[in-house]
């Protein structure tokens, strides 16, 4: 029993003090993919969370699903799919939880914390104070935790802000914008006028309903809005609109998104609870009978608040023109979204998307405080103008970056210096090569690690794809809309395809092939022949011979434009690299087939050309000549580890029983480390909730594998792989001349491929 007497001047609360290498605050997508970053590079990380989970919008609070460069599909960004960390946790959710549950997710992320000895985790720990050593420098930080009612100071020379507000950059004093900026400024024609369209983008709060087989009743709460049905959004309802399909239901752009967020929070619940009385109560929808609501969210998912300055700025021309830096080490690829501030109030779209042609770099210089020296920045308060910040601000781009402050930090860490002093050449070029190795992709930053035994080895394998045939065995696909086969054309050397097409009546084929003007781009802009074939009634093979050689190595389109009374024979044959694309919409991205921007707003016109998901989305059957020679195991080495201009993988011949690669080297080698860099699809977004994913391994992933010693001793074996990234820590120093690599073909539709493989010797 514990007593204890009167005490006049009253008791102070337990205060614990932690010390570490790297202060991280925020536990959302970005704060999780940093502290895992840093933590593994051996940085002793504090995580400092003020919900009771992670993963911030994503988490079960608010149910966001994690999106990016591949924004659903419905963009000409291919293979896009953010590497490194984040692709670990979505590749992780979809193999437990391809069907969306946001509480597994939740599990997932705290697990992937828990695991990791270097993380110190505080969950339900806000920050409230900062102290600093000088005016540029924090030296602690004040928390208070409300369930142990305990007050920590946290001591580090380097923090991390991924608050979403950033409480503690704001509190440091750090230079912060708030809102829209003046379209002459950065020269950004999608600046919003403010007085009509206004500066923020407001909260959303979600819901679910479910069935449960016999008719339930409603009765509002009195504080419900009683005429949601005159909302001029109340059209885009509907009874399948669960979760983050009601995006539209958002509110307080026009307020103060900090410290008026319980404010803006119960006008939300008025709106929901008032939605959900006009559906069961209005008559309007009988077939809601048997719905009832199963979920509301307690806390709104935030979109916008403050954006602290770096030593760059991202702005509308960077994502437009897809401007490159030396300092590169992440990137985007969401649409520049802006949302008019009366949110759901308002008779505007809901959404002003407008997609660039490809990815865009995001510099180092963002994401640092220009005025804290050892502080960074990640998340949505990276340093961006409000129009970029339009599209930077979604999770897989935020987390993407925060892998890159992960990393800074360590070799921050590492070498005792401050976040800006990474800007150095030789050491920015250490921050992208390391980053790269763990998967980040940075777009024309190739991996050039001089480590690598591989580069010193030879390498044979049993045998390699060339692509001359992709069977006719698949479905017919209808040209009701315009379909393309990307291929991996070789500069110098002119193709001929032939295909296999149906049609209902004498018509004429219209094809064409198509490039990007940029090599690393997916946008079919430019045609380079167009051929007019006249077809008959029924079946029948064509030869399409354009007669054009590529200046470059790039992907072109084999394009098959628009004809109702056509179809095309498809194949089941899934190769990596090779992809099939149609002009087609997905309005949950603003593409209508083209984009067709107003004169002056500083945005391209072009087409969409987008793929399908699986099971549709078949390659369209083919004989190649010459056959496509694009899949050697000299793409093993070439730095890219996913499509980018070429595809940068050794495939398998589908007819090899037994796929092999060995490296050889003249000189014993000592090896204690194997990473290999598998397909996981990256053009499949991996949402991770609510949507659900036809598999739980990506169809293109080796799942089973071997590694032998030059006299034949099984180093290690793999039955049950999904993850991109292999890396195999071998129990003792191997020393050998030769190393095997055995895997199975994912399937007898999918032949084995790799993109890289590295030894090392520590």
């Amino acid at each position: 029993m514990i007593q204890e007497k009167f005490i006049e001047s009253g008791r102070t609360e337990r205060s614990t003090v932690l010390n570490a290498d790297l202060v991280i605050v925020g536990g959302g997508m970005s704060g999780v993919c940093a502290a895992l970053t840093a933590a593994r590079e051996g940085v002793q990380v504090v995580l400092v969370q003020d919900r009771p989970v992670l993963g911030g919008n994503a988490s079960s609070e608010v149910r966001l699903w994690i999106l990016g460069a591949t924004s659903h599909m419905g963009n000409n960004n291919r293979w896009s799919r953010e590497g490194g960390v984040i692709d670990e946790i979505l590749l992780e959710n979809v193999y437990r939880n391809k069907e969306g549950n946001p509480l597994i997710l939740d599990t997932i992320l705290l697990e992937k914390i828990h695991e990791e000895p270097n993380i110190t985790l505080l969950l339900n720990t806000a920050v409230y104070g900062v102290e600093k050593t000088s005016a540029r420098k924090v030296s602690m930080l004040r928390a208070f935790c409300s369930q142990n009612s305990t007050q920590y100071e946290l001591k580090a020379p380097l923090f991390c802000d991924a608050s979403g507000d950033g409480i503690v950059a704001f509190l440091a004093g750090a230079s912060f914008r708030m809102g829209a900026e003046p379209a002459h400024e950065f020269d950004e024609g999608f600046a919003p006028d403010v007085e009509d369209y206004g500066e923020l983008l407001g909260h959303s709060i979600y819901f679910y309903t479910k069935d449960i087989g016999q008719p339930v009743n409603f009765v509002a709460p009195s504080f419900a809005l009683q005429n949601a049905g005159e909302l001029p959004r109340i059209r885009n309802y509907q009874l399948q609109n669960d979760g983050c399909r009601l995006w539209w239901v958002e509110y307080g752009g026009r307020m103060d998104t900090i410290h008026q967020s319980e404010e803006i929070k119960w006008e939300l619940w008025k709106v929901v609870y008032g939605i959900w009385h006009h559906v069961k109560n209005s008559g309007e929808f009988p077939e809601a009978e048997n719905l009832t609501l199963e979920w509301v969210g307690t806390i709104p998912g935030k979109r916008e608040s403050r954006r602290f300055i770096g030593d760059y700025i991202l702005n509308q021309r960077d994502v437009v023109e897809q401007r490159t830096y030396a300092d590169a080490v992440a990137y985007g690829g969401w649409s520049l979204d802006l949302h008019p501030a009366d949110g759901i109030y308002s008779d505007k779209m809901g959404c002003n998307q407008w997609h660039s042609k490809g990815v865009y770099q995001i510099p180092y210089r963002c994401y640092y405080s220009k005025d804290i020296e050892n502080l960074f920045l990640a998340g949505r308060i990276i340093s961006a103008s409000h129009v970029a910040f339009g599209s930077s601000r979604v999770m897989a781009t935020c987390a993407h970056g925060a892998q890159a402050v992960g990393m800074a930090a360590a070799i921050c860490h590492q070498q005792g210096v401050m976040p800006s002093h990474l800007l150095l050449p030789d050491r920015m070029q250490e921050l992208q090569q390391r980053l790269n190795e763990r998967g980040q992709s940075i777009p024309g930053v190739p991996l050039a690690d001089e480590k690598n035994l591989v580069h010193q080895a030879q390498v044979k394998a049993s045998s390699t794809y060339q692509l001359n045939e992709l069977p006719y065995d698949g479905p017919w696909t209808s040209l009701g809309d315009g379909s393309a086969q990307m291929l991996p054309l070789r500069a110098g050397t002119n193709y001929q395809y032939r295909l296999l097409v149906h049609a209902n009546e004498a018509t004429t084929l219209v094809a064409e092939l198509r490039i990007s003007e940029k090599p690393e781009n997916y946008t079919p802009e430019i045609t380079l022949r167009q051929l007019k074939i006249e077809l008959s009634s029924g079946e029948q093979y064509i030869t399409l011979n354009f007669e054009r050689e590529l200046e470059v190595d790039q992907y072109a389109f084999i394009t098959l434009l628009r004809n109702e009374q056509i179809q095309v024979k498809s194949s089941r044959q899934r190769v990596t690299g090779v992809l099939s694309v149609f002009n087609t919409i997905n309005k949950a991205v603003s593409n209508y087939g083209k984009q067709e921007p107003p004169e002056g707003l500083g945005i391209d016109a072009f087409e969409f050309w987008i793929p399908k998901r699986r099971p549709d989305g078949h390659n369209l059957a083919m004989q190649t000549s010459p056959a496509l020679k694009a899949f050697s195991v000299g793409d093993l080495t070439n730095g890219f580890t996913r499509p980018y201009q070429r595809s940068n993988a050794w495939v398998a011949n589908p007819l090899d029983a037994n796929p092999t690669l060995e490296f050889q080297w003249e000189q014993p080698q000592t090896i204690k480390t194997i990473q290999l860099h598998f397909d996981t699809d990256f053009d499949h977004p991996l949402e991770s909730s609510l949507l659900g994913h036809p598999e739980s391994v990506m169809p293109f992933c080796v799942k089973e594998y071997t590694l032998y010693d030059g006299n034949g001793k099984v180093l290690y074996q793999e039955q049950n792989n999904h993850q991109t990234i292999n890396r195999i820590t071998l129990d003792e120093v191997v020393t050998t001349e030769q190393i095997t690599l055995e895997l199975n073909h994912p399937s007898a539709d999918v032949p084995a491929a790799l993109f890289a493989v590295y030894f090392y010797s520590k």
